[in-house]
């Protein structure tokens, strides 16, 4: 298969396999992807995945632009055409969204940790992939290479892309692959904050193993619904926002077991254990006396005034 799945407790791998076409995302390997983080958002047990390419030569060097098996490039230039106009229903300009996200780089939307191991190249849409499916970053120090590769083809782009980047990174470094369209290599993308860290190739799958072993120790309900709401609501008002996260941790701290759990092992002064539990419905609370209710009210304003 062009692209491999494995799971190791509740860590998922995700591995472009097809290294002697450079990784690239053709249509069947467009297609595994999307099928893996469906297989991923819904098997509960997982909490973190590692993304990477097999090899260590092209983490993914973009889409396959040969027309499919079938069709004429008359053809397709007339579809792509129209598509302008009439794009297919159930998509954002012509591209599925949501954990199946077709093309598997076009805003899959995973509200589980990714973390993006870059072997190798990074172009086109590999560049995409790991803009809009990962949230920590690793390169290998001897081989990743990245390049947005979209305008030295006359091209700004079909998907999110150049928005994700400039809302990612500073806008000069942003505008600066954008507008020149040149390679750049691990230690210039840790330098504008592009990724995370750089390692030794020998060192990479280890080191995003170990921050996915760590992510997957954490309450896994809390971790998702914070990768949720930081994507979501960053571009809401403040305030709007900070209710939104109030809200979201008045669920988590009333509904899931985890919330108690890690109070719990704090005051008793041992390791949480964090299953993602989730609580079953209870009755309402008793209605107060008055009495009650003026201490209730007192108590309430010292614990939150």
């Amino acid at each position: 298969m062009p692209a491999n799945y494995q799971k190791e407790k509740h860590v998922a791998y995700v591995t472009i396999s097809n290294p002697n076409k450079g990784n690239i995302l053709d249509r069947a390997t467009s297609d595994d992807i999307s099928e893996i983080w469906k297989t991923i958002w819904e098997d509960k047990d997982v909490r973190v995945a590692i993304l990477t390419g097999e090899g260590d030569r092209h983490f993914c060097a973009g889409h396959n632009l040969a027309p499919p098996p079938g069709i004429t490039e008359e053809e397709r230039e007339r579809i792509r055409t129209e598509s302008i106009f009439w794009p297919l229903s159930g998509t954002v300009n012509g591209a599925k969204i949501g954990a199946d996200g077709r093309l598997g780089d076009h805003y899959p939307q995973i509200w589980k940790p990714v973390i993006g191991a870059i072997n190798g190249w990074a172009a086109g849409a590999g560049f995409y992939l790991m803009l809009t499916s990962t949230d920590i970053r690793i390169a290998c120090d001897e081989h990743a290479q990245f390049k947005f590769a979209l305008l030295s083809q006359g091209w700004v782009g079909g998907g999110p892309g150049a928005t994700f980047l400039t809302r990612q990174i500073a806008h000069a470094d942003a505008m600066k692959i954008l507008l020149t369209d040149e390679p750049f290599d691990a230690k210039e993308a840790l330098r504008i904050n592009l990724i995370n860290e750089v390692v030794p190739h020998n060192e990479l799958m280890s080191r995003a193993e170990s921050i996915a072993e760590h992510i997957s120790s954490l309450p896994p309900l809390a971790v998702r619904m914070m990768k949720e709401f930081s994507i979501r609501f960053k571009d809401i008002p403040v305030t709007e926002a900070w209710r939104v996260q109030t809200l979201i941790n008045s669920l988590l701290t009333q509904l899931t077991t985890d919330g108690d759990e890690g109070r719990l092992a704090f005051n008793e002064k041992r390791s949480p254990n964090f299953t993602g539990g989730i609580r079953q419905k209870a009755e309402a609370f008793p209605e107060l006396t008055p009495t009650d209710r003026e201490h209730l009210e007192q108590s309430r304003r010292e614990l939150l005034g």
